[in-house]
């Protein structure tokens, strides 16, 4: 058969087309199989961490935490076992805190945030670490703050409306938002977790059967959070480059519908039978395991709720394009 020059030409383009093709999946194969990425974004890799918040992410001196404290074999005190969600992340990047390694000549992750701390005293340790020498290149910051401020609004019902109370939870929400975005402005990679469902907690499920007027108060207090979480959510900068929002609220909503999805066998109770920061692995309810509880005592995380922020908080910090 005598094929013309322009079906030859067609012929040919074709060939080369199945070529390209080809060499194309070929080469995309291999990338996979050697761990590399189509993408042109580097990953971030922060220099330090800085820490700012409440109970939830803080160490005492001594190295407790206001959650679970783990013990060596022999007794001692181990700040590196049952660790914080913010731990956790700082682990990632090989970190550790001084107020679990004294010892350290360098530390990289610095611990800002302590027990009882409102909004406002976020606002404040950000503006300390400004006046103590601020902030470098490539250094990320966690925030997480806004617990103690609902608790404060729910404690002043029914002294004040439901609406004033919703009201003034969404102003500290924008409040916080503010310090988040102070610290971009200050040149800040920021992981900012909104709040977990507080109307899950110990606390809450004691409050509910407390109103005569048939209130849900636990419905209370979860609606005191959304209202915050919401405003915090969209004041924020909604740019990933600057900003990784953890979505506690979402995660928490989701375990209390289904605790066994999320390795969790109680999310009821609270775990510690001594107070907080005192509270260790020898202290707990008996044959209890701290990773399996959601609560340390009424308000404040077991292991089990620090390892559901980590895992969130661990996914934006890679994923952001920071």
């Amino acid at each position: 058969m005598i094929f013309s020059s322009k079906a030859t030409t067609q012929a040919k383009r074709a060939v080369r087309g199945a070529w390209a093709t080809a060499l194309g999946a070929l080469c995309l194969g291999l990338i996979a199989a050697c761990g590399g990425s189509t993408s042109q974004v580097d990953p971030f890799v922060p220099s330090r961490l800085l820490v700012f918040g409440d109970d939830s992410s803080a160490l005492t001196q001594a190295g407790r935490k206001y959650g679970v404290n783990g013990l060596t074999s022999s007794g001692i005190l181990d700040c590196a076992s049952q660790p914080l969600w913010v731990q956790s992340l700082a682990s990632v990047y090989g970190f550790e805190f001084a107020e679990c390694n004294p010892t350290s000549a360098e530390p990289k992750a610095f611990m800002r945030a302590f027990a009882g701390a409102r909004v406002a005293d976020v606002a404040a340790q950000v503006e300390a670490q400004v006046a103590a020498g601020g902030f470098r290149g490539k250094d990320m910051a966690t925030v997480l703050a806004g617990v103690n401020d609902v608790l404060d609004l729910y404690a002043q019902y029914p002294g004040r409306s439901v609406d004033s109370l919703t009201a003034e939870a969404r102003v500290r929400g924008e409040a916080l938002a503010g310090v988040v975005n102070r610290l971009v402005g200050l040149g800040v990679k920021v992981i900012v977790a909104d709040l977990p469902d507080m109307g899950l907690s110990p606390y809450a499920r004691a409050q509910k059967a407390l109103d005569p007027t048939g209130l849900d108060r636990a419905a209370l207090i979860t609606s005191l959070g959304q209202a915050f979480s919401e405003q915090l959510g969209v004041k924020v900068v909604l740019d990933g480059r600057f900003v990784g929002l953890v979505q506690a609220q979402l995660r928490f909503r989701s375990i209390g519908v289904s605790p066994a999805s999320f390795g969790l066998s109680n999310i009821a109770d609270g775990l510690c039978t001594v107070g907080l920061p005192n509270c260790t692995t020898a202290t707990v309810l008996t044959g209890s395991d701290p990773a399996g509880f959601l609560w340390a005592d009424d308000t404040r995380l077991s292991t089990g709720g620090h390892t559901q922020l980590a895992t969130l908080a661990i996914d934006r910090a890679r994923r952001n394009p920071f």
